[in-house]
């Protein structure tokens, strides 16, 4: 993640993935919570659409799978 983090009135803390770009087709923001959930959101949203939230080691298995290619992607 790059670009700085911000923080909404939920009290997250948001980073925009360093994927994204300013045409703004497939970006993604995450986050964490006070509690240490990890939150993702749709950057098109601005703020206002669903937040999905995950326990940790979920999303550690998640990326895990993501880099070790079980989930091709097609670009």
């Amino acid at each position: 993640m790059q670009h700085g983090t911000t923080l909404d009135q939920g009290g997250y803390s948001w980073a925009k993935s360093s994927y994204s770009s300013e045409a703004g087709n497939s970006c993604v923001e995450v986050g964490r919570t006070p509690a240490g959930a990890i939150p993702v959101r749709d950057t098109k949203q601005h703020g206002r659409g669903p937040v999905l939230k995950f326990e940790p080691a979920a999303f550690q298995g998640f990326l895990d799978a993501v880099k070790a290619g079980e989930f091709p992607v097609q670009l």
